[in-house]
């Protein structure tokens, strides 16, 4: 997929097809690179950005006949939406392919991918890593699908470094402790940092503390990856992070060759790109 992306003639292979994307939460990164990856696969897309104001939603619909809908115009529906499950309803609900491109504080399995690929071409390897989880872990869905994701290597070791208000739910530890994986919680960045091959930085996501700022408030800002934590880090590992960041990675660490983020970024739309092929046509 790599190749097409840099071939400029790009590829046709899915002509005729149309994907929706029906974002009811705000995105860059996951909405653009699956409209991108369409494009550059030949299709073409159908997008509605913040279909909680902007589309029947705001008039009473359900999610289910919102989907019967769209279904009607589309060959497969990306869907983003505010509700922890609502991708598992709109999918028992469908005829065609849905992708969970987040859903509230549950899943983000695309993104999975996208972290897995971009830790085996940074790191080289997947089994025998340890990974720290950092930041918001109760809301971040991105990390609890990453968990989910490394369970099914081997010897993976996974610490959670978060404020005590948003620590990883206990859903997650059940599920790794069942699977043989090692994880551990600490409070102590540095010490996580200097062990890892990857710090997987999240920011606190102020959208999740309804009514109550002075809890978003005691969380943002604990833990900051800066100069010191690179400092402690091993030569060959690497900062992530999901992105949107805000203040929880120094911009001077950009320069760093072991800020990995924005090629994570740029990794999404590979991983989609082979996704929506292997959805649409098979292996």
């Amino acid at each position: 997929m790599e190749n097409i992306r840099n071939n400029s003639s790009g590829s046709q292979m899915l002509k005729g097809y149309l994907m929706a994307t029906l974002f009811y939460e705000p995105s860059t990164r996951t909405r653009l690179s699956f409209e991108s990856a369409m494009k550059r696969l030949g299709g073409d897309v159908l997008t509605t950005e913040n279909a909680r104001e902007f589309s029947s939603v705001a008039k009473g619909e359900t999610l289910e006949d919102t989907i019967r809908t769209v279904e009607g115009y589309s060959d497969v529906i990306v869907m983003r939406h505010f509700e922890s499950g609502a991708a598992k309803k709109a999918a028992a609900t469908a005829t065609i392919p849905v992708i969970n491109a987040g859903d509230g504080p549950g899943q983000h399995p695309t993104q999975a991918l996208l972290d897995v690929y971009t830790i085996e071409r940074e790191i080289g390897k997947l089994d025998g890593i340890k990974v720290g989880l950092v930041g918001d872990l109760a809301n971040g869905r991105t990390v609890r699908s990453l968990a989910y994701l490394l369970a099914k290597y081997r010897d993976v070791k996974l610490y959670f470094v978060s404020p005590n208000v948003v620590k990883m739910k206990d859903d997650i530890k059940e599920y790794l402790t069942s699977k043989g994986v090692e994880w551990e919680e600490s409070s102590d960045l540095m010490e996580v940092a200097s062990k890892c091959d990857v710090v997987y930085q999240t920011r606190i996501q102020k959208e999740r503390f309804e009514g109550k700022l002075n809890l978003y408030e005691e969380a943002r800002g604990k833990y900051i990856v800066n100069q010191d934590v690179l400092k402690v880090m091993q030569n060959h590992a690497v900062v992530m992070h999901p992105l949107p960041r805000l203040d929880e990675i120094e911009v001077d660490v950009d320069s760093d060759p072991r800020a990995a983020y924005f090629r994570q970024a740029k990794n999404g739309l590979y991983i989609r790109m082979a996704l929506l092929k292997v959805l649409l046509l098979g292996w």
